[in-house]
């Protein structure tokens, strides 16, 4: 497979060789499925929790008599029925969302993932992305000059300018090639690898 070797201005300047076992993969659309929910499922915190009948603050007492007054009958405040009551099947906080996923699945999802983007002109190589101070607009007139919006830029040596500079643009994420995660490869319009970081990615997928 030959992906893209992109210059400074973001036009094509060569290509690059790369192995089809990483980046000449099937689309497995079922599979790619699979790891991108199971990644967003095991983000969760799972703490969420509301209070049933029992542990709402209300008094037990009896809020009218059974008979007489021609509402509907009540036996207590913190029924499910009535507004500040409990719930009847309130969540718990020791929730458990994670989803398993075989590390061979998950290498063959996220090789599914870089072919599909380099089949669609989605993934480039460039030889190196640095910028001589943590601005965020060194960073963002950077990206624009080489006509990139929405990009996941990864990279072998996340020094600290890079990170400072990047942490605050919306469309744009760099990360080291183990962070590298399936919801990000999908969600970016472009993915930028550098030289080093593609060695590596081969490297951890092989």
């Amino acid at each position: 497979m030959e992906l893209k070797l992109l210059n400074a201005q973001g036009q094509a300047a060569a290509n690059v060789a790369a192995p089809d076992t990483i980046f000449g993969r099937d689309y497995n659309e079922a599979l790619i499925h699979q790891i991108v929910v199971a990644y967003q499922a095991n983000a969760r915190s799972g703490n969420r929790k509301q209070k049933d009948r029992e542990e709402v603050a209300h008094t037990t007492k009896k809020p009218w008599r059974q008979k007489g007054t021609g509402r509907a009958r009540a036996g207590m405040s913190s029924s499910p029925l009535w507004r500040g009551g409990g719930r009847t099947f309130p969540n718990s906080p020791d929730e458990n969302f994670s989803h398993k996923v075989n590390k061979k699945m998950y290498r063959a999802g996220v090789c599914s993932i870089l072919s599909q983007l380099a089949r669609e002109d989605r993934l480039s190589v460039i030889e190196e992305i640095s910028i001589e101070a943590p601005k965020t607009k060194l960073l963002a007139q950077k990206l624009k000059g080489m006509g990139l919006d929405s990009v996941l830029v990864i990279t072998d040596n996340l020094d600290e300018n890079l990170l400072l500079a990047s942490r605050n643009l919306a469309n744009v994420l760099i990360c080291e090639p183990r962070h590298a995660d399936p919801v990000s490869l999908v969600f970016f319009k472009k993915v930028l690898i550098t030289k080093p970081a593609l060695a590596k990615i081969e490297e951890m997928l092989a």
